[in-house]
């Protein structure tokens, strides 16, 4: 078969997945029927499998690096995109560096801009890797399972309830369309955490009663504002500190832990309260985030779990997930389990290196043939951070059922098409950013922020 032959048959394969596995289906497959949908996909094998970046900072930059380190078999970087030309050619020199032979991105294939997205999803990449800023995630999801990509997206996957909205029914797509969505929250990966979770879901430590979540560290950079710098190119570049765009440090950072105690639950919480505010990231340059948030979520069960996140310097850094139960305790983080006396009977030394063995195991799977699906999770515990933070900017307590729900959507970024436009929040004349405020006399529109 000549190559131009085999790779049309190849695109063919992936783009006619859906009905190739209906087809097997119907015909009454002998495999099992919860492997047969995967097993009639395309499998990759030893085929090249080819990669799209859409977001070329350090996360997407080195999730591409970790991409081309899978050692399943080959695969090429042919396709990127950012919001910024310096930030893609940044990235694309440090993906040379550590994989020449792989990355094959000639500068047609290079775009830049608000709809360099589109540019993307229309090549000939199998998989496409989302790592903008998170407020665009819902938007690039669809685009991608529209065009008929595997998905690989950094985690958060959305800022606000309509946009995690978005990305659950970009998953129940996906599905439809046999196409595979990875996301980052890597702790899932790990082999250490695996045994501990397994460990305690088989009852280890008897019935859980109250979890506990920390993410306390130091805080992350500020760029300074050039004079040459739009309003929007500005809050682009400082990403993290605009809601719209990060949505606070406890969803884009606190996740992990959050995710860590859903995934133990094997559900999500029912109620949220909690308070926060801003001690010492008060200035301009700290746009409209929370430097300290405290929530205690409910679970059905009615066990309880604590949640920390803090960003300021010289304080007491903890990131770290643990559970108590009727029969001991566990720290997860650490792989550690102990009875009611406090010994110590189980510690997990299995592999670690989360970030790149998801990389390994989404690889292996789609070369198998198997198509895993992680947007429920993904979207679940994004919507657990948010929960956390409408609690603490509205001091209220809150239900789940009326978070996931609302219809408050923090920017329209389906629209956006120029970094001279307005973003969605304005500094005003003194250049201070609107700052949630719990309690009497606040903004109706900031109740839900």
């Amino acid at each position: 078969m000549s190559q131009q032959k085999s790779q049309t048959t190849r695109r063919q394969f992936i783009g006619n997945g859906t009905k190739i596995a209906a087809a097997g289906v119907a015909a009454g497959s002998l495999l099992k029927p919860k492997l047969s949908l995967a097993r009639s996909a395309h499998a990759f094998g030893s085929d090249t499998i080819k990669i799209g970046l859409v977001g070329c900072g350090g996360r997407g930059t080195g999730a591409a690096i970790q991409a081309m380190n899978t050692t399943s078999g080959n695969v090429e970087l042919v396709a990127m995109a950012d919001a910024f030309g310096n930030r893609l050619e940044s990235s694309l020199n440090t993906c040379a560096k550590k994989h020449k032979e792989k990355v094959r991105v000639p500068k047609e294939n290079q775009h830049v801009g608000f709809d360099a997205y589109k540019e993307v999803m229309a090549s000939d990449a199998d998989m496409v890797l989302l790592a903008t800023p998170p407020g665009f995630r819902p938007l690039h999801l669809e685009a991608a399972i529209d065009a008929g990509k595997h998905v690989f997206m950094e985690k958060p996957v959305a800022v606000d309830a309509p946009g995690v909205r978005r990305v659950l029914a970009a998953g129940e797509k996906a599905k439809e369309k046999n196409l595979a969505i990875a996301v980052g929250l890597q702790r899932r990966h790990e082999r250490a955490y695996r045994e501990t979770i397994d460990q305690l879901q088989n009852g280890a430590i008897g019935d859980f009663v109250l979890s506990r979540a920390y993410w306390n560290g130091g805080g992350v950079w500020v760029r300074p504002r050039t004079d040459d710098q739009s309003e929007m190119e500005y809050q682009m570049r400082n990403w993290y500190y605009f809601n719209w765009l990060c949505g606070d440090h406890i969803v884009e950072q606190h996740i992990h832990n959050l995710d860590v105690i859903n995934w133990l639950m094997d559900g999500y919480p029912v109620t949220a309260q909690g308070q926060g505010g801003r001690l010492v990231r008060n200035g301009q340059d700290h746009g409209q985030i929370y430097d300290h948030h405290f929530i205690e979520f409910t679970y059905a069960d009615g066990s309880k779990m604590f949640s920390q996140c803090r960003h300021i310097r010289q304080c007491y850094n903890n990131v770290s997930e643990h559970v108590h139960g009727t029969k001991g305790s566990c720290d997860i983080s650490g792989a550690k389990i102990y009875d009611a006396d406090g010994q110590q009977i189980f510690h997990s030394k299995a592999g670690r290196g989360g970030h790149q063995q998801e990389h390994h195991d989404l690889f292996a799977d789609l070369r198998a043939g198997a198509i895993p699906n992680e947007a429920e999770y993904g979207a679940k515990s994004t919507m657990t951070s948010i929960f956390g933070r409408l609690a603490t900017y509205t001091g209220k307590m809150l239900k789940w059922e009326d978070a996931i729900n609302s219809n408050l959507s923090l920017a329209n970024v389906d629209e956006m098409a120029s970094m001279t436009g307005d973003p969605p929040v304005m500094p005003d004349e003194d250049g201070n950013y609107p700052v949630p405020k719990p309690g009497p006399g606040a903004k109706e529109s900031m109740d839900w922020g």
